[in-house]
């Protein structure tokens, strides 16, 4: 197995937090922007950036709540804020055209920045990140308002009376994550562990993300303007999707019809986490669509 040696650490301040990111060096090579999804952390594309590093600037955060990145007190982790610190990022590195991969949530923020700011992206490979389904958006939409505030409400209380779960040791923690996505090898599931988990005072360990993170807003953007910002995106789009996952396949679900310039790839044998399910593939899929 290759070794992986590790970037930089490094901060930077959105809305007076304190966010972290790391940087693979080569700065003198076009810039890669990495976003990891939720309840995740900058670590987790490191067999990616392993393999990208000689050809790319590459920086992956950890989003606000996440890994070493400040949790917020009050409000909620929302789209908006999420937006705001991947652009005050790239403000402040500089780091502007930028390719961009992003899984899950880090996927919904990059596609909709793009969309923001099409002049800044020019390639974007996204995993499972256009969010609900259509048929799951039509259930959420059917919701009363007074009943989705309730929900978030109740979800909000739940999450502040409840303390970060704590493992015995970090090999409880491991497999726990092993648990979580049974197709990643035992390396990639301690490495995960490792970088995506902290030691309490008392010696046990937990992991690194705020649990307001779990809490979504009641209320977002509209659907008609998200797929209003997908088809501002000027730049060529990969969307990946696991055939094991939850997600639907945009290519059949419609949603792929919103950008200008997309292709969908689905990746077998592999789950929400396709680029560890299948990295040989998934790297495969980028680098054709890079060099296209």
């Amino acid at each position: 197995m290759t070794e992986i040696h590790g970037p930089t650490s490094h901060t930077y301040y959105s809305q007076r937090l304190r966010l972290h990111y790391v940087d693979w060096g080569n700065e003198d090579a076009p810039p890669l922007l990495l976003i990891h999804g939720g309840r995740d952390h900058c670590r987790n594309w490191d067999w990616v950036a392993q393999e990208l590093r000689e050809q790319f600037h590459i920086i992956a955060p950890d989003l606000r709540g996440h890994g070493d990145s400040q949790w917020m007190i009050g409000g909620t982790y929302g789209a908006a804020e999420f937006i705001y610190d991947i652009a005050q990022l790239l403000h402040q590195t500089k780091n502007t055209p930028t390719l961009i991969i992003a899984h899950s949530l880090g996927g919904h923020i990059a596609l909709r920045y793009a969309g923001l700011y099409p002049e800044t992206v020019e390639k974007v490979v996204v995993i499972e990140g256009l969010g609900l389904s259509p048929k799951m958006e039509a259930e959420l939409a059917a919701k009363q308002p007074d009943e989705r505030m309730r929900e978030w409400i109740d979800t909000l209380r739940k999450s502040s009376g409840r303390s970060p779960r704590r493992y015995p040791t970090l090999d409880d923690a491991y497999k726990r994550m092993h648990e979580e996505n049974p197709h990643l090898r035992p390396d990639q599931a301690r490495h995960l562990t490792i970088h995506g988990a902290s030691q309490n005072e008392d010696g046990t360990y937990s992991w690194k993300f705020d649990n307001y993170v779990r809490a979504w807003p009641p209320f977002g953007m509209p659907e008609e303007a998200v797929h209003k910002l997908w088809s501002s995106i000027t730049c060529p789009t990969l969307l990946i999707r696991g055939t094991e996952s939850w997600a639907s396949d945009p290519s059949e679900d419609g949603r792929a019809q919103h950008f200008q310039n997309a292709t969908v790839a689905n990746i077998a044998d592999a789950g929400h986490w396709a680029h560890h399910d299948q990295l040989d593939v998934f790297m495969g899929l980028v680098n054709d669509f890079f060099d296209g």
